[in-house]
């Protein structure tokens, strides 16, 4: 396993749309075996492909919250939503930076494991957030392009201590 340089703005890597990808290999696997460590060391809960400059569709998810545990999204699709949520999030690709965002509550996502196998998952409130936030990516968008609202450091601190769910880690980067 190795760590890989995360992208961050102004790249312009992190605003073109992935490609799918087709060859379920071994070089996949040590893509999503470094995203992994990388997103481990940086201490988020999501990271997806561009963000280490692989224009392809795979997202790699932690949020220490899920009975699945680690989360391996390929070609991801999210194929329901329902309701509305308003949260604060950050990302690894935007460092220092933080925002409201309005996200679906609850996801249905169809996409493939490592192994090229069809799955489908749902989620909900955090998850359902990193899943749509990281899909994003995929698509070109960072978040502060869908944010309603930017905050400064403080507010965010304030943000989390009101959230103690979200305090997993030392700080919720997706």
């Amino acid at each position: 396993m190795a760590l890989r340089n995360i992208l961050t703005l102004p790249d312009e890597t992190l605003t073109k749309k992935s490609k799918e990808v087709i060859s379920f290999d071994d070089k996949l696997w040590v893509l999503l075996d470094d995203m992994y460590d990388t997103l481990q060391k940086h201490e988020g809960v999501g990271i997806a492909a561009v963000q280490v400059g692989i224009l392809r569709r795979v997202i790699v998810i932690d949020t220490g919250e899920d009975e699945d545990g680690v989360i391996e999204l390929i070609n991801p699709e999210i194929i329901q939503t329902e309701g509305t949520q308003r949260e604060m999030e950050g990302c690894l690709s935007c460092p220092d930076m933080w925002g409201y965002v309005k996200r679906p509550e609850y996801i249905k996502v169809k996409y493939m494991n490592r192994y090229g196998k069809p799955q489908t998952k749902e989620a909900e409130e955090l998850l359902a957030i990193v899943i749509s936030h990281e899909i994003d990516h995929l698509n070109g968008v960072v978040f502060p392009d869908v944010a309603d609202e930017m905050v400064d450091e403080k507010e965010a601190e304030a943000e989390r201590e009101r959230k103690p769910h979200r305090k997993k880690k030392r700080r919720v980067r997706e």
